[in-house]
């Protein structure tokens, strides 16, 4: 399937055509990134009760991470790169009720191989969802691509932030059982995205004629193939940052300032609005200025800031931390819709590998993270950490497709 690679070809579509459907579709597709997002953040958040109703190991509670993770990263590109020649409308509720059953699974589940294959199929289910809704997005943007990805990533974010709250308010202290009530959401789930689908489908075949006339950037295959890599570097250097901040900047914190636990919690909460925040922004933004600009103020432009957080007292610790979520989470939106105009007719592929490739960073940049900060103390971690927004200065090597057009 070729994507339309152009405002000029949109505006022309379908999609243009009724402009109330398509921001129905945004919405749509953001609401269920939300509740997707909001159930996978469950599963970590539930680790103590698991760990302790089935006597896991540390060891049996990384293995339920990593079989988790392998099926959420690993696959999304493949499942990308398949429907970007073989669309699949229905393929998106088909792969939310892969989660429902995973939901379901994990309530009742008796045994660590089932918890693993409930993990799994959770996975599974996020792996095919990402992609295709990233795909839907894009031709429901009417041209806006950076506005579309960013209201479609914010769901994401908004989903991450609830779970844990909808957690501890529904399963800690209740009972394995209790998890069957977010079946419920993935239900709802099921429903809006059998609407997007009626619609992606109805619509298909008239976006990929149009879209046939209109060519993308034709750039050599060197260029296109560094350009990815530098794109790739980007995502790893701003990841493993926020990594760093989002899962040790509360012990940070208390370590570094001794203040009480709610204190630290309230700082990261700020942060995580931040976050969600400059994430909203930096898709319009993009359409607006050009994305490349975006992609070097948002990685290369917060390292001032890194630099300075490791050395600041805790007013500026937290007007620091504000500053770098506005700035950082930016450019993802940026980064994607950069990526997807540089291999025109890959949406799939390339939303499943950047998508995927910031699930999994970022867990190995956790875990890494925490390595350090056990051998070297956590304020050695933020010290180190403050220097990967440097490698923004690889943005040099973007091509600049926006002029081409």
């Amino acid at each position: 399937m070729t994507m339309p690679t152009s405002p000029s070809v949109t505006a022309t579509g379908p999609a243009s055509a009724a402009p109330g459907t398509v921001l129905q579709i945004l919405f749509s597709v953001a609401f269920v990134h939300l509740l997707n997002d909001c159930v996978q953040a469950v599963l970590p958040s539930i680790y103590p009760l698991l760990k302790e109703q089935f006597t896991l190991s540390f060891t049996q509670v990384g293995l339920i991470t990593l079989t988790f993770q392998c099926t959420a990263s690993l696959l999304q590109p493949w499942i990308g790169l398949y429907t970007d020649k073989r669309p699949i409308p229905f393929l998106l509720p088909a792969g939310m009720c892969v989660t429902l059953a995973g939901v379901a699974l994990l309530a009742v589940a008796g045994t660590f191989p089932m918890l693993l294959l409930a993990a799994g199929m959770i996975g599974i289910g996020s792996s095919t969802f990402h992609p295709e809704a990233s795909r839907v997005a894009r031709l429901a943007s009417g041209g806006r691509f950076g506005f579309a990805q960013s209201l479609f990533q914010v769901g994401g974010n908004l989903g991450s932030a609830f779970g844990p709250l909808l957690a501890a308010a529904i399963i800690v202290g209740r009972g394995q059982g209790r998890i069957a009530w977010f079946m419920l959401f993935i239900l709802v789930a099921v429903i809006v995205l059998v609407g997007v689908s009626r619609w992606y489908g109805s619509h298909l075949k008239t976006i990929t004629r149009k879209a046939a006339a209109h060519a993308g950037p034709a750039l050599p295959r060197a260029t296109v193939i560094r350009a990815l890599a530098v794109l790739a570097m980007l995502v790893f250097s701003k990841y493993v940052y926020m990594a760093s901040l989002s899962s040790y900047y509360t012990f940070y914190l208390i370590e570094k300032f001794h203040v009480p636990v709610g204190t630290a919690q309230l700082y990261l909460f700020v942060f995580l609005a931040a976050v969600a925040a400059g994430t909203f922004a930096g898709g319009p933004i993009g359409d607006r200025i050009g994305r490349k600009r975006v992609i070097w103020v948002s990685i290369l432009g917060a390292a001032p800031f890194t630099l300075a957080l490791p050395y600041a007292d805790l007013f500026w610790t937290g007007v620091l931390s504000v500053v770098i979520g506005l700035v950082m989470s930016s450019a993802f939106s940026a980064i994607v819709v950069f990526a997807q105009e540089l291999v025109p007719g890959k949406v799939g592929m390339i939303a499943g590998i950047f998508f995927g490739l910031m699930f999994g960073v970022s867990g190995i940049g956790a875990a890494a993270m925490g390595h350090l900060a056990d051998v070297s103390g956590i304020e050695t971690v933020y010290r180190i950490a403050s220097f990967l927004p440097l490698l923004g200065i690889l943005a040099a090597f973007l091509p600049k497709i926006e002029a081409r057009r």
